[in-house]
């Protein structure tokens, strides 16, 4: 899915929540040329959401799974390690999926990227904040908890206070941490169905051996979440341990104007994930450029070699010739710097035997080959 670098700000208002900090004091909003007040994309699900109902993808068949890769999120906030005003986020979202084995899923998923990706030293946190039926009752009980100690909140949060109590337990101030521990907690409130799902939840993860913890703290930064929500977090990138968070928005596609339908998913920032690569030593492999390098000799092993390297090229290999019309000395060089894997030399004596010295250019081994037959000894 791939959705607008900027969205009416109206979306967010309604999805990500007027309460939260992003909507507060991190969203970049301007108004056009027609006075329509607009705003660079913050995250990435409420984006997808209404591209999901807007085309009708809602009336298909459920569930759906879709992704967005490499989407621009933009955020107006001091610059530190892992955090960034432009970054990159890639997401998971599956529409239509109301039970918790789709969290277990999504959250597997993104063990098993990082997994592949050779990063091990991550722990799981989950965590539910309940719905509508269980959350006014333990918020105001929150409220009431939090008011016994106003003299203690920052302004920020004096402020969610009123407005959303829940997001006070989400404050990286010590004092409003400090207060926070001795809150109630929401698992310790939920409604029969919310308690069921998050057991659920812990059953399906322990099915795929999948070690977690239940930590009642995270609410995540949206309001639009519902019942489960998840973090993994990394120890390796400083102030921002975060490298994966998500979790269940079952209220979000109603209030954008499609029907009632559940879902879930997470968002990944690259640049974040990019810097735990290289606090645990790990290397992206360097993608390869170039197969075959053609050296040449003479304008008319010029003219052979340019049809010969887009005749590779349609056959999936990665070719190169020269264009700045250097010396052979100067091409193998070249060649060397594009770390290509193969070089083959044509000039008068090849042209007129139709066959060129291909040279493996990791152990120095030659294999005569046709000019015609190039194309099959690499796909040999």
């Amino acid at each position: 899915m791939r959705t607008p670098v900027f969205e009416h700000t109206e979306l967010f208002l309604r999805g990500v929540g007027d309460t939260t900090d992003i909507v507060q004091k991190e969203m970049y909003t301007f108004c056009d040329k027609g006075d329509r007040s607009i705003t660079l994309k913050p995250e990435g699900t409420a984006g997808v959401v209404r591209s999901f109902v807007e085309s009708g993808l809602c009336a298909a068949a459920q569930p759906t799974k879709m992704y967005y890769l490499s989407t621009p999120v933009f955020r107006y906030e001091n610059p530190q390690a892992g955090r960034l005003r432009e970054h990159h986020q890639f997401g998971i979202e599956i529409f239509g999926a109301p039970q918790a084995s789709a969290d277990a899923e999504i959250i597997a998923l993104a063990l098993q990227l990082f997994e592949k990706l050779g990063i091990h030293d991550l722990s799981l946190n989950i965590n539910s904040i309940g719905c509508d039926a269980c959350r006014p009752a333990y918020q105001k009980e929150l409220k009431e908890y939090f008011h016994a100690h106003k003299d203690e909140l920052c302004e920020t949060c004096l402020e969610r206070l009123e407005k959303n109590p829940l997001r006070i337990l989400d404050c990286k101030e010590e004092q409003c941490k400090r207060v926070a521990q001795d809150a109630p907690h929401m698992i310790d409130h939920l409604c029969e169905d919310c308690a069921q799902h998050f057991a659920q939840l812990q059953e399906y993860l322990t099915d795929l051996g999948i070690a977690f913890s239940i930590n009642p703290f995270i609410v995540r930064g949206l309001d639009y979440y519902t019942k489960t929500v998840f973090e993994i977090i990394s120890n390796r990138i400083g102030a921002q341990g975060t490298v994966c968070g998500g979790g269940r928005y079952d209220k979000l596609v109603h209030e954008i104007g499609g029907p009632q339908m559940a879902g879930v998913g997470f968002g990944l920032g690259i640049e974040r994930l990019l810097l735990v690569l290289e606090q645990s030593g790990l290397e992206i492999p360097q993608p390869v450029l170039c197969d075959l390098y053609i050296a040449v000799m003479g304008q008319e092993a010029k003219h052979t070699a340019f049809k010969l390297v887009d005749a590779l090229r349609r056959a999936g290999i990665k070719a190169e010739t020269d264009h700045a019309g250097r010396s052979v000395k100067a091409q193998f060089k070249y060649a060397d710097k594009l770390q290509a894997r193969y070089v083959a030399t044509i000039g008068e004596s090849e042209l007129a035997s139709g066959e060129v010295r291909i040279r493996n250019m990791g152990d120095g081994s030659e294999t005569q080959v046709k000019i015609s037959e190039i194309i099959n000894f690499f796909n040999k």
